[in-house]
């Protein structure tokens, strides 16, 4: 039986975060770990592992490109961090150029996996590496509003004074300033959520702005992210259908094209199986394509 394997390139606070995440919950049977320093790599695997005694037979170990080959997903976590205050599309230009040389590499040894991307901007960063690659748009996924939709339900549940895991609540879009939430789909067990158009507001706020909060107290983001990669990974090497908010090329969602951004996605062993097309009201789709004209904007400053 064919062993299965994860790359993580970049190995910054999100990269290892992932990397120790994949780790304790023996999501693969083996781990490579890549970043432009090599010594972070080789001390991140020597840390973890020591801890093999304690969790099983997992093989970890610091690599090159080359170790990309046969992988089952490559993550991309490198890149510029975000800086306190900072948009994500700022961080454009100078995650480009990053990438423009990672895609190169991994594509000399792997020509059949699955990339999953979780450098800001996600969505223009997914769509760069789709349109770099040449692969089908099933195998090239952007962590999306993954992160987003869970901080929505959090925060939902914290308001109503319920587990997270029984509100079911989307964020759609950029994952950045312009996403929307879909309040006309959340529901409680089928029931739509009883708040007030303010506590909304207040919710949402704190959702979309979630990332910046954290960054001015501690500098970066990396746990939640690091969990919503995990279920990616999960979905993908289970096989396992499951409905998640990915990033990935939309064609004529809700008159949408050409544009990859967050949106309920069937995720299993071949990536992304299909797109949901999920109801949504008028006000909910003028937003959804203004975020979507946003993203395009960016995405031509861009070039392959």
């Amino acid at each position: 039986m064919k062993k299965t394997k994860v790359v993580v390139i970049g190995v910054g606070a999100v990269g290892s975060t992932t990397a120790y995440t994949l780790l304790l919950r023996s999501r693969m049977d083996e781990l490579v770990l890549i970043d432009a320093n090599a010594g972070k790599a080789v001390g991140d695997a020597l840390d973890m592992n020591h801890g093999m005694p304690f969790l099983g037979q997992t093989k970890v170990w610091a690599g090159t490109y080359e170790d990309c080959k046969d992988a089952d997903i490559v993550i991309i976590t490198a890149g510029a961090a975000q800086k306190p205050g900072e948009p994500r599309l700022n961080l454009l230009k100078r995650n480009i150029a990053i990438y423009e040389s990672i895609v190169t590499e991994v594509l000399k040894y792997n020509d059949d996996g699955i990339l999953l991307i979780a450098t800001n901007p996600v969505d223009i960063m997914s769509y760069f590496c789709w349109q770099k690659s040449g692969w089908p748009t099933h195998r090239v996924i952007g962590s999306g509003t993954l992160l987003d939709s869970a901080r929505f339900r959090y925060l939902i549940g914290e308001k109503l004074q319920l587990d997270p895991r029984s509100v079911h609540a989307h964020i759609i879009g950029e994952h950045g300033d312009s996403e929307l939430p879909v309040w006309s789909l959340a529901n409680v067990a089928g029931s739509s959520i009883a708040l007030s158009e303010e506590e909304k507001t207040d919710i949402f706020v704190h959702t979309r702005d979630a990332a910046y909060e954290i960054i001015e107290a501690k500098g970066a983001t990396y746990y939640a992210i690091a969990l919503a990669l995990d279920r990616i990974v999960t979905a993908i090497l289970r096989n396992e259908s499951a409905v998640l908010n990915v990033s990935t090329l939309v064609e004529n969602y809700h008159g949408l094209s050409d544009v990859y951004m967050g949106v309920p996605c069937v995720v299993d062993r071949q990536g992304v199986r299909e797109v949901l097309d999920i109801p949504i009201t008028e006000e909910e789709k003028a937003l959804l394509h203004r975020s979507a004209s946003k993203l395009k904007e960016l995405i031509e400053t861009i070039s392959v």
